[in-house]
């Protein structure tokens, strides 16, 4: 554990919460704590709206900047390392490792892939992020201008991914196409999380065995959409979950009454090759790294 600095959160209201309370709005809105924590985050001084502090009983209006000091906390411990892959004056490729947040969220916010980047590389721009859980491949923006045609390429489909996964069972097939649209579905603990849901957005994965293990099998995965937890959730929803995976199981739905986040890992699944334009030159970029031992078939070189 490590004490961090301490965070600004900041959110604007809207005009469908005009004429709330603060206190109803912020317990409303943020439910990960309670009506009570929130009341005594207002009588120690931590909230504000439009810079003067609250108590808690204002009506607000649409427009007002509501800011919560949260004050220092100790972050969970992870693994505060990274492997550079590929280095330029446009762009950053690293390998994270499994356990290590890419972007701040809940506890963590000195403890971050974004952080430890930047304490080393200056001001980078993460393109993608990677669950918490899973390792390999993230790819940072240098420039404003790398970031804004990173995002476009993104956003074009000009990208290719590739992720390897260990799944339960042997599967019937060799390579599938897996379509089930993601959406949100209810949880006890979080209000709702993301999962196979036939009312979801559109979402597209193809499968590929690599290695068959009799009761696990190593599996390639390629995207084309980049919904939530896509490739824990479309594995499970094609019969095969991940091995470990404590909170998706068959079907792609939380397993019942689970209290489990999606952040927490147990599950070995790894961004393994990217395949982008480079976002100054245009040029086929071609980005590897190689999974870790668990994940590799047995005829499959480390490097």
């Amino acid at each position: 554990m490590a004490l961090n600095r301490g965070f600004a959160y900041r959110a604007q209201i809207g005009a469908a919460d005009a004429g709330r309370t603060l206190l109803a709005w912020l317990a409303g809105t943020y439910t990960h704590s309670s009506r009570a924590a929130w009341a005594a985050r207002l009588a120690a001084a931590e909230v504000t709206i439009d810079g003067r502090m609250a108590a808690g009983d204002e009506p607000l209006a649409a427009g007002q900047v509501v800011v919560w000091q949260r004050p220092p906390w100790d972050e969970p411990d992870v693994p505060l390392t990274f492997e550079v892959l590929h280095d330029d004056a446009d762009l950053v490729a690293v390998a994270k490792p499994s356990g290590l947040p890419t972007m701040p969220a809940g506890g963590f916010l000195d403890h971050t892939l974004l952080s430890i980047v930047r304490a080393r590389f200056g001001e980078v721009h993460p393109a993608h992020r990677l669950g918490r859980g899973t390792s390999g491949l993230v790819v940072f923006a240098r420039t404003q201008v790398a970031a804004a045609s990173l995002t476009r390429a993104w956003r074009t489909h000009a990208v290719s991914k590739v992720y390897r996964a260990l799944v339960v069972g042997d599967p019937a097939w060799s390579t599938v196409d897996i379509t089930m649209p993601i959406g949100p579905v209810p949880h006890p603990l979080l209000g709702s999380v993301h999962a196979a849901n036939p009312d979801g957005r559109a979402a597209h994965s193809s499968a590929t065995v690599v290695e068959r293990r009799g009761d696990t099998t190593v599996c390639d995965v390629s995207i084309t959409t980049g919904r939530p937890h896509q490739i824990r959730i479309h594995l499970a929803a094609a019969g095969h979950p991940l091995v470990g995976d404590p909170l998706y199981v068959e079907g792609g739905v939380p397993r019942p009454g689970t209290h489990v986040r999606p952040g927490e890992g147990g599950y070995l699944l790894h961004a393994y090759t990217l395949d982008l334009p480079h976002p100054r030159t245009g040029t086929p970029l071609r980005l590897v790294a190689p999974p870790p031992a668990a994940l590799r078939a047995r005829d499959e070189p480390a490097d």
